[in-house]
């Protein structure tokens, strides 16, 4: 066994089960007589200054976080049947969201007890994300396991983002597992019925950690038109294949501007209505800078009973925290701007880079250079397949506010 010795002091975040050992933290690493270094994900024990243990750990060598904890009983082995039982015990975990769905986040990372790793299941189809070298050293067993769990025809690998890089991991995206999934698959989340493309979209191909704050848009779009007698105009930036503007024409609204600069996401989304039945003047899509187009919006004087502000990740680390803080207060007040008396504004940042208490003083700015009233009236984040490990906030990326502007 190979002992990850910390430096004097550092094992207090494990001690709180914080599952991250940084680089900065370690004092050596004790090899046994066959080893000259451990291997890329291979597991070592981590032990306190004094020897006591602390973990069982996936060793990164290239990282600085150099590992990811597993767990933090000595007495178990990480073996095959522990990983069944993580997988069983996260697949079995979302099972409530079946009537719902057939989109899912089977596995979350951290939060599940399997760092680095993403599952999402569209329909009978799976689609990973092996972001750290712990669980890329164990991919052919899970993958395996997936299988026989889930009864998945297809497992289709999206192990292209920057964190493999910083693992020293390739990018790779390929099909895994079964049959090619084909070009668009089909999904119902709600009532709404959106096509998923896992080949080449965002993330894995759908924002699954949206659900709840799609499902509100509904019905604030249903509360909409019982109380005015009429349907809502709503605006929807970053709008990618659709998902708050179905969500809100299922809730009855009128028209719903969506506005995006990727033309092959708008084409997605277009067809996303027309899956729906929405066609015509209901359903407008727009290929244009959200920025741009929002200050256009601005200066015609057009106005809006909803608008919604669901940007990309604009801080990728901490290092750029003040340029995304000014672009989420640029995007915020002119929102706000094309707000009617009355109206309703949806907000997110999906970095995790900035946190809940940042974001809330951002747009609290902007309500104050907008020179508006506005009530919080809710909050959003994302669902019981996105869980807050409470020893791991970083794992809380989503957040999301509700303003309603005061006449």
């Amino acid at each position: 066994m190979i002992d990850l010795v910390l430096k004097k002091s550092k094992e207090r975040s494990l001690l709180r089960r914080h599952p991250w050992v940084y680089d900065t933290a370690v004092q050596k690493v004790v090899l046994d007589s066959k080893k000259t270094a451990p291997a890329s994900g291979e597991t070592v024990r981590v032990v306190s200054f004094d020897g006591r243990f602390l973990a069982w750990a996936a060793y990164s060598p290239e990282s600085t976080i150099r590992a990811r904890c597993w767990s933090f009983k000595e007495e178990e082995v990480i073996d095959a049947s522990w990983f069944e039982r993580k997988l069983r015990h996260a697949v079995e975990a979302r099972a409530c969201l079946r009537d719902r769905t057939s989109a899912v986040r089977l596995v979350f990372g951290e939060a599940d007890g399997l760092p680095g790793l993403i599952v999402d299941q569209y329909a009978d189809c799976l689609v990973t994300q092996f972001q750290s070298a712990g669980v890329e050293a164990h991919r052919e067993l899970i993958a395996d396991l997936l299988m026989e769990i889930t009864g998945a025809k297809t497992i289709f690998d999206r192990s292209d983002a920057a964190t493999r890089q910083r693992e020293g991991l390739p990018i790779r995206s390929e099909l895994l597992r079964g049959e090619e999934p084909p070009a668009a698959i089909e999904v119902v989340e709600d009532g709404v019925r959106y096509g998923v493309d896992v080949r080449v979209g965002h993330k894995t191909g759908f924002y699954v950690d949206q659900r709840e704050s799609r499902l509100t848009a509904q019905k604030v779009a249903e509360e909409f038109r019982r109380v005015h007698g009429r349907g809502m105009r709503a605006l929807n930036c970053f709008c990618y294949t659709g998902g708050f503007s179905l969500a809100l024409l299922k809730g009855g609204a009128a028209e719903v501007v969506s506005v995006d600069s990727s033309q092959e996401a708008l084409d997605m989304a277009a067809a996303n209505a027309r899956r729906n039945g929405f066609e015509g003047d209901c359903a407008k899509f727009v290929c244009k800078d959200v920025f741009t187009y929002l200050r256009e919006l601005r200066d015609a004087g057009e106005k809006f009973d909803l608008v919604i502000l669901d940007p990309p990740k604009f801080a990728s680390n901490h290092r750029h925290v003040e340029r995304a803080a000014r672009a989420y207060k640029d995007i915020n007040l002119n929102g706000l701007k094309l707000l009617l008396p009355g109206g309703q504004l949806f907000t997110f940042s999906c970095s995790g880079a900035v946190d809940v208490d940042l974001f809330q003083k951002i747009v609290a700015g902007a309500v104050f250079d907008a020179k508006v009233d506005a009530w919080a009236v809710g909050r959003f984040g994302g669902g019981i397949d996105h869980p807050l490990l409470m020893t791991y906030p970083e794992g809380e990326y989503l957040k999301g506010l509700h303003l309603l502007v005061r006449p």
